[in-house]
Order: structure tokens, then sequence, then C-alpha cells
């Protein structure tokens, strides 16, 4: 079990990151010192490039690691205790969520301007640590884009080594790579290229997310917002878009170094601090009108994959690294949302005492035919939709 700074690092996600990067930084030099070697000028600045992207990848990475997205004081409240009607409570931390913090299960604490959890770092990527998370991919797509000229053109060369031997053509470069030195330069090759493709559609999500200054759950909040006023003519104005130079600055910076408290943010004319609190409120109340109460009447596995039930409910499991929750015959469970194979629901504990319900609650979704409502469900329910309950 590891503990202080190691504990951090010591999770499959970063171990992989830090892995992926050692192995294309070491084989893209040793390669590079073949094809283009250092003792030329070109040569020279091409390694010094690309120890700068590297450097610069690695740095970021521990910084968005170690610095953390910033955590809500516990037992949190407003300076005036007149706004806590329009905040919600977290039950775990003690205290008032401020506007934009959401709360992490897998931290355990309330992230200032939570985006999303991200294992890659084994940590939240928030108001802390959001703009080293971004130079991270950044630099991390322009190292890995470098790092596949310099391997794909040296491995042409290697494989055309003897050619080039038996022509006696003495002005291009000679690469020797052996059995493992080929293996490790196509694998390194294939992370470089897979990590400018994945990584790059991560960066884009982000700068899209910076420009509007709306984080991934924000998206979320609005979007729901909008579809309960789909009726009508009134429309929800978010609070944070300031303009576009403005929400960039709000984020990106020379030094990295977080704007502002975390706490209180600028808003725009007609809105307040908690325009969006408000709405998340609404929203939650809305969301208990339409919650409905169901029985087990057959036990459940809790499988990621329950294949008993059907290749459909395989194939249509929640997109989700929550883990999977058992439940037994007469189990209660109160559902709020679902689609055709699945449902989204919170599972009723009767032996908890109420003041420790929310320290565990255990929420996510399961099989809807092993269930039958006690109430009348807003869902139409068919013999093929299964429920999976995710624990919190």
């Amino acid at each position: 079990m590891c503990f202080g700074i190691f504990g951090r690092i010591c999770h499959w996600g970063p171990l992989i990151a830090i892995g992926i990067i050692k192995l294309v930084t070491g084989m893209t030099i040793h390669c590079s010192g073949m094809w283009w070697p250092s003792v030329t000028l070109g040569g020279f600045l091409n390694t010094l490039c690309f120890m700068s992207l590297s450097g610069l990848t690695l740095y970021n990475f521990l910084s968005a690691m170690y610095h953390g997205p910033g955590y809500l004081e516990l037992k949190w409240k407003p300076e005036n205790s007149d706004d806590c009607q329009y905040l919600q409570m977290c039950g775990i931390c003690q205290g008032y969520k401020a506007p934009r913090s959401h709360h992490c299960r897998k931290c355990g604490r309330c992230v200032l301007k939570m985006d999303h959890h991200c294992p890659w770092i084994n940590n939240c990527v928030g108001w802390g640590n959001h703009a080293h998370f971004t130079y991270f991919l950044l630099f991390a797509i322009l190292g890995c884009f470098h790092a596949s000229i310099v391997l794909g053109c040296s491995l042409y060369r290697a494989i055309y080594r003897v050619n080039y031997l038996h022509y006696k053509i003495d002005n291009v470069p000679i690469v020797n790579l052996g059995l493992i030195g080929m293996i490790m330069t196509v694998l390194a090759l294939g992370f470089a290229i897979g990590v400018v493709w994945a990584v790059g559609l991560l960066l884009y999500f982000q700068i899209r997310a910076i420009i509007r200054n709306r984080t991934g759950i924000e998206d979320w909040i609005l979007e729901k917002a909008n579809y309960r006023r789909r009726y009508t003519t009134e429309q929800f104005v978010y609070p944070y878009n300031l303009g576009r130079w403005r929400n960039i600055k709000e984020v990106l910076n020379f030094s990295a170094q977080p704007v502002g408290d975390g706490v209180h943010w600028p808003v725009i004319k007609g809105c307040t601090q908690y325009t969006l609190t408000i709405e998340q409120i609404q929203q939650k109340e809305e969301k208990r009108l339409k919650t409905r109460l169901f029985q087990i009447i057959k036990p459940t596995s809790g499988y990621w994959f329950p294949i008993a039930h059907g290749i459909k409910v395989c194939c249509n499991f929640p997109c989700t690294d929550e883990a999977r929750l058992k439940l037994e015959v007469n189990d209660l469970v109160k559902v709020t949302r679902g689609k055709k194979y699945w449902l989204f629901g919170e599972k009723v504990q009767n032996n908890i005492p109420k003041e420790m319900e929310v320290l565990h609650r255990l929420r996510g979704h399961k099989v809807i035919h092993f269930l039958y409502s006690t109430q009348i469900p807003y869902l139409n329910l068919n013999k093929n939709s299964y429920l999976l309950v995710l624990k919190m």
C-alpha cells in the first residue's frame, strides 16, 4: 500500500500514462540519435524541441495530478445565511455546495468548478488544475506528433537498411534496430499515433468547454434546463458566458495558476451568483416528482455484463465506470430515469439511521423485468429492460 506523495501516483491511470510517456520518449531519442544525430545543428534542434515537449508534458501531467482541482472546505456555508436557500446541501461534507462546486464520489470531497474525474491523473479536473490539464493534453499531442514523424522515418530507414548498404548509398542515415528495438519502435509509434487521435479529441472538448466557460457537468445542467422550457417561450440564460476572450482568460494563462478563489464567479448582466444553483434545485425538485418506487421480485447479480439477460442488454450497458450493486428479492429501488434496457435508481435501505443515509446511498441502474411497481410508473417497461444499480 502506498502512502504520502506516492499514494496519488500508485494507480493504474497515472502508471499507464507515465509508462506511455517514457516509452515514446525513450524510443524517440534512441531512434533520433541514429536518424538525425545531435552532433549536427538540425539534429540538436530536433532533439531539443522534442525533449522540451516531453518535459512540458510530464510537468503539466504531474502538476494537474498533485495541484488538484481545489476542494471546498468542509462545513462551508455562504457569508450571508439568507443565501443558503439558493444552495444545495452536501451531507457528506456537511456543508453547502458553493456555486459551480460538485461532490466527487471518488475523491470524497466537494470539488471547486468540477469538470470531471480523470482516471489518468487519478484526480478531478476543476478550478485549480484546469489549465495544467489542458496544457498537458496540448503538449502530449505535439510531442507525440513529433515522435510519430521521427519513429516513422526511423522505422522506414531500419527496414530498408540492407538496401542502403548493398547499393552503398552513403548520403542517407543508417538506422540499425534489432528485433527488440524494432518491436519497441513499432509499439511506441502505435502509442504516439493513438495519443494524437484520442487525446486530440479530448483536447477539442476541453477547448470548447473553456471557450464556452462551461464544465461537462454544467453542459448537462444547461441541456436539462433547456429541455424543461421546450414548450415555453422562456429561455434559460447561462450566467458564466462572459465572451470568448474573457472565458479563455478565466482558465488559461502563462503561469497556469487558477483565477479567483473558486467560490465567487463573475456573471453576465441580469444574472446572480445563484442563477445556476437555483436551476439545479428546481431540476432536483422535478426529479423527485418523477421518482417511482419499484420492488425486486428476482435477485440480480450486479455483474458489469449480465450475459444471462441477453446480448441486447450487454450491448446497451450504461457508459459509466461506477461499481454495480447486487440486489436481493424484496429490495426497494427509487427509479428516476431510464431507457429501453436500463433504468437509473437508488436503493432504499431501511436498516440505516436517517442521519447516516447520505453516507450509505446506493444509486444507479437495474433489470426492469425483475421489478414490479408499487406506484404507477412514468416509464414504459418491457420484458427486455434491465436495471443495474451502481454503488455510490
